[in-house]
């Protein structure tokens, strides 16, 4: 599969202990960032996803932040089509920045990876809040296993081996966690 490659050659597959934004424990980690960070592999993805919907049944296209933004970019430039993102304030999703959605307004819903789709759902409510209705949901990586009730197109579907923090072997073994969506690093000029 043409991502994976894409995936491994920037680094974007890890192996590891790691922490999913859902919560669950995981032995590899897809940080899609790296490999969206490449403009000709962000547009490539992009394309790919919009090949599996029709262009004629979408009006906009909605990308949670983070993860979301840059790919939800590239598939609604692919299809020719308005790019919108939600992003989470007091914890909560939410459109803003001026973005609207029409009532009557057919959304395609892009992430980046899809485990639990929390963040789909919610963006699912706000779609639906607004008379809108849920074009599709899309994404590079589905981790999913089809548990979330929501028929989505991936360009990869993967059964990863994931694992409930009070259930987790890796804990266990007392091997060091790591967070690499939420990790910020610091770098200091010197002027």
């Amino acid at each position: 599969m043409e991502v994976l490659d894409h995936l491994r050659e920037t680094q974007g597959i890890l192996e590891g202990h790691f922490e999913l934004s859902s919560g669950l424990h995981s032995d590899k980690y897809f940080q899609c960032a790296k490999l969206l960070q490449h403009p000709k592999y962000a547009e490539i993805a992009g394309r790919q996803i919009a090949a599996m919907f029709n262009k004629d049944e979408i009006d906009v296209v909605l990308g949670p932040a983070l993860g979301g933004v840059i790919i939800g970019y590239e598939v609604a430039r692919a299809l020719e089509k308005l790019s919108i993102f939600t992003e989470r304030k007091d914890g909560f999703m939410s459109l803003r920045r001026g973005f609207r959605i029409n009532e009557g307004d057919r959304v395609l819903i892009i992430e980046d990876v899809i485990t639990t789709a929390k963040s789909v759902k919610e963006n699912i409510v706000i779609v639906e809040g607004y008379n809108a209705h849920v074009a599709g949901v899309g994404c590079i990586i589905d981790r999913s296993q089809g548990k979330t009730g929501i028929n989505i197109k991936s360009l990869v579907q993967l059964d990863p081996v994931v694992f409930d923090p009070s259930d987790c072997p890796m804990c266990r073994q007392g091997q060091v966690i790591e967070k690499p969506g939420s990790q910020a690093k610091v770098t200091r000029y010197i002027t």
